[in-house]
């Protein structure tokens, strides 16, 4: 064997080479600047949805009957992911997953980590299983694409179709007569819920 190929073997084995961030690990606030952070898994303006697995430390396309799920209407209005180092009460027949986020943002690649600002949270009854997910900013104000929201009323007021246009989304993100609207809470109820998720 070549000296070349016994380093890289000797590397692999040690994982130095190859190794893929863990997600699922990240702190759920920055070390540096003490911000919520979230881990984008959907980029905005995408119809395909596809979900981090932490076992194999990959983002794959999420399936419904051996096939790719795809959003039959308008595309992602945010960009869908998680807040790691949170857990949510697992469902009957649903495992347990991060508490989810969508971050009202231009769109960021899967895998991009961002620090965000909770401006709210959706509550939603998907085939009896009962969501919760946070709407959110970017922490940072040269990111945001609504300028000077930092809280539920402020999005509610300035911008009051916001809100429809995401109601109608969540309601026809799957198929018909799936998924209900429960609710709208604000950016206080949205980081109580973030708290008593964190593990």
């Amino acid at each position: 064997m070549h000296f070349r190929g016994f380093v890289f073997v000797v590397l692999s084995s040690l994982g130095v080479i190859g190794c893929r961030t863990d997600y699922a690990e990240l702190p759920t606030f920055s070390p540096e600047k003490k911000l919520l952070q979230a881990v984008i898994e959907v980029p905005a303006g995408t119809n395909k949805e596809q979900a981090y697995d932490p076992k194999t430390k990959e983002f794959k396309p999420v399936q419904r009957a051996g096939t790719d799920r795809m959003v039959e209407f308008l595309p992602f209005p945010g960009n869908y992911g998680f807040i790691p180092g949170t857990r949510l009460e697992p469902a009957p027949g649903v495992a347990a997953r991060p508490l989810p986020i969508l971050v009202l943002a231009e769109s960021q690649p899967s895998g991009t980590v961002m620090d965000v600002q909770p401006v709210g949270l959706v509550l939603l009854d998907n085939v009896g299983v009962m969501e919760q997910i946070v709407l959110a900013v970017p922490a940072r104000p040269s990111q945001r694409i609504l300028p000077d929201i930092t809280t539920w009323a402020d999005l509610t007021h300035r911008y009051p179709a916001a809100k429809e246009v995401l109601r109608l989304w969540f309601q026809h993100r799957g198929r018909s007569g799936e998924v209900h609207i429960m609710g709208w809470k604000d950016e206080k109820e949205a980081e109580r819920r973030i708290k008593a998720a964190m593990q």
